[in-house]
């Protein structure tokens, strides 16, 4: 019974790593943050012990009821959010605010996971499904928060491809998104749009919505191999780099610790990914016959990778910028508590199966 309570170091290892080379980052570029991030770390930790000891079947019992309270948290930025630059994204709770599109990623993967376990796909079911994911995707969307759309629609589309379903329904499926883009195309806002169009050509508008990814891409290029060093960041501490310590904070730290640093960066991000997608083998091994951690812990990977990715493209220019922070190591208190609650299940996950493997022996 005693190694069921051990934790995985080969998921946690990684992570505080990533949140280590956080604190650096955003000591240099933003020494001003530092007390409020070491507390929201703080927060995190917590949140990642307490999840890492709740049971699972009991979280996944809860999940109708996990799904009601996720579509009132998101109602809430409308009723009591303050706008911030045009959005209403975040809760004032006192002193701090809370991003309820972000801490509800892993709580719709609890749900998403427990809805395919219990119903095999049929066209009755897809379509319960989209009822059920369409007021989700709704309420982030017109907040608005694309970024955290998108994460979240990875959950939801990752999870029905990982789900009984047949190679025919998956080339249906995959059809009908792509028929569907154009309607995304349109139910975006115009500045939306101008994102999309300046990332294409951002010299057309070089000091308005072309300036971030300009920025971005030459504080990316001038960190070299080595970079400058810590606190020596030109563009960042000259302040031509916006958002040095959130959306572009992959590109503050290219700028000071160079390709080395990236590659460690990377590293630890593959790392932790590729953890998950161990662990979910693990528990396919194990478990056979119930799929749901399994389920689960590949809707986490999946919104994970995504955002990894997308920071990281628009931060070099590659991706068209979106808002999404670089899981464990921007500056934002959601996004960190989001994170390592997520963490959190899996190492319960993870303990379940060690568990199950001593009990057999």
């Amino acid at each position: 019974m005693l190694s069921s309570r051990k934790f995985d170091i080969f998921l946690l290892l990684p992570s505080l790593f990533l949140i280590g080379i956080g604190i650096l980052v955003i000591a240099s570029v933003s020494p001003s943050n530092v007390l409020d991030h070491l507390f929201s770390i703080f927060i995190a930790l917590t949140f990642f012990f307490l999840f890492s000891f709740l049971d699972l079947e009991i979280i996944f019992s809860f999940s109708p009821f996990i799904y009601l309270f996720g579509v009132i948290f998101l109602i809430l930025p409308f009723l009591l959010g303050t706008i911030t630059r045009g959005a209403v994204r975040w809760i004032p709770i006192g002193s701090l605010t809370i991003q309820p599109s972000e801490i509800v990623k892993p709580f719709l993967a609890i749900v998403s996971a427990w809805y395919w376990v219990k119903n095999k796909f049929s066209i009755k079911t897809f379509l319960i499904y989209c009822f059920l994911a369409l007021p989700v995707l709704a309420l982030i969307f017109f907040q608005p928060d694309l970024g955290s759309t998108l994460a979240v629609l990875c959950i939801f589309a990752g999870t029905i491809f990982i789900s009984p379903i047949k190679p025919k329904q998956i080339f249906l499926l995959a059809l009908v998104m792509l028929l569907s883009l154009p309607l995304l195309w349109f139910s975006l806002k115009d500045y939306q749009r101008l994102r999309v169009v300046h990332f294409l050509n951002p010299y057309s508008d070089p000091l308005g919505e072309g300036y971030n990814v300009i920025q971005s891409k030459i504080t990316v290029g001038s960190g070299n191999l080595f970079g400058r060093g810590l606190g020596r960041g030109t563009q960042s501490h000259l302040a031509f780099l916006p958002e040095r310590h959130t959306d572009f904070v992959f590109a503050s730290l290219a700028e000071e610790t160079g390709l080395a640093g990236c590659i460690i960066l990377l590293t630890l991000y593959f790392l932790l990914l590729s953890r998950i997608l161990k662990l979910a083998k693990m528990a396919l091994k194990n478990k056979p016959d119930d799929k749901s951690f399994y389920i689960l812990s590949l809707g986490i990977f999946f919104f994970l990778f995504f955002q990894i990715v997308v920071n990281i493209g628009m931060n070099m220019g590659l991706l068209p910028i979106t808002g999404i922070t670089l899981p464990l190591v921007s500056f934002g208190g959601s996004s960190l508590l989001t994170t390592m609650v997520s963490l959190g299940i899996l190492e319960s996950g993870y303990r379940s199966i060690k568990q199950e493997e001593t009990i057999r022996l």
